[in-house]
């Protein structure tokens, strides 16, 4: 049942960051190193969130990032589960797994949820 709780949260996530410009949905390798490369060339602050359907703290978070993705504008989301983008994600060992970028160089990772904690993290990146 988790699972497809966890499913349920990806894809209202997908059908709403079309929505909204500032957060991205990876949905493989090849689409994530494009996405990084902007955020490395931008030089836009932003932050990553590495998931995965099967975890159910992931699918709880997803939800509360996309808000938060409202809250920040001028923070780009991103959006990459594991299982969908596994050779640019193989380096990520514990998700949720959030890391956060500056002038195209990470800065900053935090592992595990939190919503309380990911906001101070992000008004600190922002």
């Amino acid at each position: 049942m988790r699972k497809q709780e966890s499913e349920e949260a990806k894809l209202e996530l997908e059908s709403k960051s079309n929505h909204d410009g500032n957060l991205k949905i990876a949905p493989d390798d090849q689409s994530f190193l494009t996405i990084l490369d902007d955020i490395k060339s931008s030089k836009s602050p932003a932050v990553i969130n590495y998931g995965a359907s099967w975890c159910g703290v992931c699918s709880q978070i997803l939800p509360a990032f996309q808000k938060l993705s409202n809250s920040f504008s001028r923070l780009k989301f991103v959006y990459a589960d594991i299982d969908e983008c596994p050779e640019t994600t193989r380096h990520i060992r514990y998700t949720p797994t959030f890391q956060f970028y500056r002038d195209g160089e990470k800065v900053d990772e935090m592992y595990g949820a939190g919503v309380e904690r990911l906001h101070d993290r992000l008004w600190l990146h922002s």
